[in-house]
């Protein structure tokens, strides 16, 4: 509980000086975690976490519920107006209107100066959730005390205004910071044990790729490294595929299912078996293998993998829609083949009911039930969602999951 206590209102500290000392205390935060933790934490929650710690919570007026109080009070003589007669060095009594203003946030911000602010400042008690303004009556109306109140009111109101302003920059940016930062120091760290760059699945565009349908060919050839992700024992590096790699592979897999969806009567006879080695001749076209044998592959009738010493950094299946339990146990059976952190993995969701939009609807607000369900990272288009999973038994292990949905009635 906080007790009562004066404070000049918003002229303690300004609103830079105070938002650097908050980004000083976000660096001091993550360069005090041990380079282990760093190492193995899930990045996104981590962020999260300090979001949560750091975003600046303002000082809400709740005008709705102000209240006065009245009570007799003794006042020295040097505060009377010239139109009394007082004797100097003497107090008299005299009513006093306590205005209490609830407030709701962080009182410290009734300190902070705003970047922009009104040349107004005054001394005042508060108290863990109250402003205390007092009027001493000095006339038998109300309208000086009212008019005095008034005035202070708008004042406050005003300064919280522009004060809210450079709040919601801040929070705005927030994020952001926190990852630069966050990046920054696991960069060292990875730097100074020599391992960035120790461990990749190269992958390449190939040069010559025919074009197939409607995927523009790539007049480039790229050579991508996957980031080293260290895991809690000694540091050892897992593979994972860039994310620009992996963008690329779903853009390919999307095109490949809209030109599904343009030509129904071509391929709604089809076999998952026969849709999905349909997307896999158009990735083998797309991408070289490595030099020690990263290439796209497949595994029973709906796989679609992409390996690295026997282990899976990307997986996609493919699957004919059959309902919210067949679409949750489809994402389950995906998380069984992976182990590494950063996998990258897609659900293909082929569906032959005449309306398409009740499974859209489904996918988006059934997703979450499942039991490895992270978060809802963004919708690249209505029928292709990405979202955030962890495999099996480690939360720290985060998979990056698309469902990609294409509308092919039988």
């Amino acid at each position: 509980m906080y007790g009562r206590t004066n404070i000049k209102l918003f002229s303690e500290k300004d609103f830079f000086s105070f938002s650097r000392e908050k980004e000083e205390s976000i660096k001091q935060t993550i360069d005090r975690e041990n380079d282990n933790y760093i190492l193995n934490t899930n990045e996104s929650d981590y962020i999260a976490h300090l979001l949560g710690v750091y975003q600046m919570n303002p000082v809400t007026l709740l005008t709705d519920q102000i209240y006065a109080t009245e009570k007799e009070e003794l006042i020295s003589s040097d505060r009377f107006p010239n139109s009394f007669y007082v004797t100097t060095s003497k107090s008299y009594p005299r009513p006093v209107i306590t205005f209490h203003i609830p407030y709701s946030g962080d009182r410290g911000f009734l300190k902070i100066r705003p970047s922009q602010y009104i040349m107004w400042s005054q001394s005042v008690p508060i108290t863990e959730n109250e402003i205390l303004f007092s009027v001493i009556v000095f006339s038998d109306t109300a309208e000086s005390v009212e008019r005095e109140y008034q005035s202070f009111l708008n004042r406050i109101q005003q300064q919280i205004g522009y004060l809210q302003k450079d709040i919601d920059q801040f929070n705005q940016a927030l994020e952001g910071k926190i990852q630069a930062v966050f990046q920054k120091r696991k960069e060292q760290i990875l730097s100074r044990k020599n391992l960035v760059g120790s461990l990749s699945v190269p992958i390449r565009k190939s040069a010559d790729t025919p074009k197939t349908f409607a995927v523009p060919v790539p007049k480039v050839r790229q050579k991508i490294s996957a980031k080293p992700i260290v895991t809690e024992n000694g540091y050892k590096p897992d593979p994972s595929i860039d994310m620009k790699v992996y963008n690329e592979i779903l853009s390919v897999i999307h095109d490949v299912g809209v030109m599904f969806e343009r030509m129904p009567s071509t391929y709604s006879g089809k076999g998952e078996e026969d849709l999905r080695d349909h997307i896999l001749m158009n990735l083998e076209a797309r991408f070289e293998g490595s030099a020690t044998g990263e290439t796209f592959n497949k595994r029973g009738k709906t796989d679609i993998l992409l390996r690295h010493e026997n282990s899976n950094v990307f997986i996609g299946e493919c699957k004919f829609w059959k309902g919210k339990k067949g679409y949750l146990d489809t994402i389950s059976q995906l998380l069984d083949y992976l182990t590494w952190r950063d996998s990258k993995a897609a659900v293909i969701m082929f569906v032959r009911t005449k309306s398409f939009s009740p499974v859209l609807d489904t996918v988006k607000k059934e997703t979450a039930d499942h039991p490895n369900f992270l978060d809802f990272v963004s919708e690249t288009n209505e029928s292709w969602i990405n979202y955030r999973f962890h495999i099996n038994g480690d939360k720290n292990r985060e998979v990056k999951l698309a469902v990609m949905l294409y509308h092919i009635p039988a």
